[in-house]
């Protein structure tokens, strides 16, 4: 999938806002999206003002062929370092000091010495947010998937199943499609569930249980990412309480995305309504963030984020509520940011508790 050419527009036209003459590219994720080859960790891009070349070595020249529009230099480190230095002289470079290491600083320092290295942050994710159309097909298969998979799982669990059965039935179906995970898959029963990130232990669901299930696809590249919380026979009424609190959080935030709503705000909403029914501090996490090329991604969702929503991003909404000792809920939908408001993509039935 290759979405290169309105990316380096938009990515020339930032360069020059942050005045560099080039922009060495080194992150995979960003690779990707400049170039669509497929095995971006073994791939650097050099951009220019007029060109961009996509360097790999020699295990990838028929793939980076296949696979980019772009022009390509096949070589190993430090003929890139050469070959890239020819284009680099008396003039001001990008790096994305975010991802390279020291010692890749170090290598570039030694052989384009008639550069001016600048660092610079976050400027390719910035652009990724905004989703193209063939990026947003992509994620919608992979969250078609993963509710079709989820589907196909939720009647195994019951009581008397282990956490990692389940998860090990989802990574089997996943795979059996052609996708993998996109995170390790969360499954947390009981008082389990208090731990948002509580992977699928050995732990024997219970009647009375509620289950946390968060599961994402990870397909052609792209990542899907859900969450729900399903019960086993009848859940506490304290449970439930606590899930009927986060699904109306939940849905609130939901019903205010739009473009020109601030992260921060949607943040807000959610967090009201969960303090409001006293349980403000057992909300532990952001609101949600990014999918794209990554899981997580921007825009961030939280309460100290600058982001602003825009047409064409897609973002989660997953308020939580985690009880120690207890249990906890976590409700999670992925969005679409449209024109005028938005497209829920995920399609799992949220159940009556």
């Amino acid at each position: 999938m290759d979405n290169s050419t309105g990316r380096l527009e938009q990515l020339r036209r930032a360069m020059q806002g942050a005045g560099v003459d080039a922009l060495w590219v080194s992150y995979p994720a960003n690779v990707r999206a400049l170039t669509g080859f497929t095995s971006p960790d073994d791939g650097k891009v050099l951009v220019t003002p007029d060109t961009a070349t996509l360097y790999t070595d020699s295990r990838y020249t028929v793939q980076a062929r296949e696979e980019s529009g772009l022009p390509q230099h096949i070589a190993r480190p430090p003929e890139t370092f050469k070959h890239a230095a020819e284009h680099l002289k008396g003039k001001r470079v990008g790096f994305e000091a975010d991802h390279l290491t020291v010692a890749g600083l170090e290598d570039l320092k030694e052989y384009w010495p008639d550069a001016e290295l600048v660092a610079l942050r976050g400027m390719i994710q910035g652009l990724r947010q905004i989703k193209t159309e063939d990026e947003i097909a992509a994620i919608r298969a992979a969250q078609d998937l993963a509710d079709q998979v989820f589907g196909e799982v939720r009647p195994l669990m019951v009581a008397g199943a282990r956490e990692r059965d389940i998860a090990l039935e989802i990574e089997m179906r996943l795979r059996k499609a052609g996708a993998g995970n996109a995170f390790d898959i969360i499954v947390a029963s009981g008082p389990r569930g208090a731990m948002p990130h509580g992977h699928a232990s050995a732990r024997v669901i219970e009647d009375g249980d509620l289950i946390t299930v968060d599961m994402g696809a990870y397909l052609n590249g792209y990542n899907s990412d859900m969450t729900r919380t399903v019960a086993v026979g009848t859940p506490s009424d304290e449970m439930r309480r606590v899930y009927n609190a986060v699904l109306e959080a939940e849905e609130a935030a939901i019903a205010a995305v739009k473009p020109g709503v601030r992260a921060a705000d949607l943040d807000k909403i959610a967090r009201d309504i969960l303090t409001g029914h006293g349980l403000g501090e057992a909300f532990a996490h952001s609101l949600g963030h990014g999918v794209g090329l990554e899981v997580h991604e921007g825009p961030g969702l939280r309460g100290t984020s600058e982001d602003v929503l825009a047409a064409g991003m897609v973002i989660t909404i997953e308020p939580g509520a985690y009880l120690p000792d207890v249990g906890g809920v976590r409700i999670e939908d992925l969005l679409l940011v449209t024109e005028d408001g938005y497209e829920v993509l995920s399609h799992s039935p949220k159940e009556t508790v």
